[in-house]
């Protein structure tokens, strides 16, 4: 597998950030006795308008661990450049 290049790089790095603020956003309104469906349709699809089956990607995917996987990618190729 070849190595990304900086533009895919920096598409995937905005996708996992724009990851992350739906996640805030979810968890912000999320409580025990609220549904995920209805946290999705009153408070994160009139911002994102993004399917349930996105939402659910999101939330199972690890943020932090791959936006730090990136950063080095990034980093790595700018010092070698």
């Amino acid at each position: 597998m070849s190595i990304p290049n900086n533009r895919s790089l920096g598409i995937q790095k905005n996708k996992l950030l724009r990851y992350k603020l739906i996640k805030e956003l979810y968890q912000k309104h999320k409580t025990e006795d609220i549904p995920t469906t209805v946290v999705w349709r009153k408070y994160v699809y009139p911002v994102y308008p993004i399917s349930r089956t996105t939402l659910y990607e999101i939330l199972c995917t690890p943020i932090t661990s791959e936006l730090k996987k990136i950063e080095e990618l990034i980093n790595s190729k700018n010092k070698s450049s």
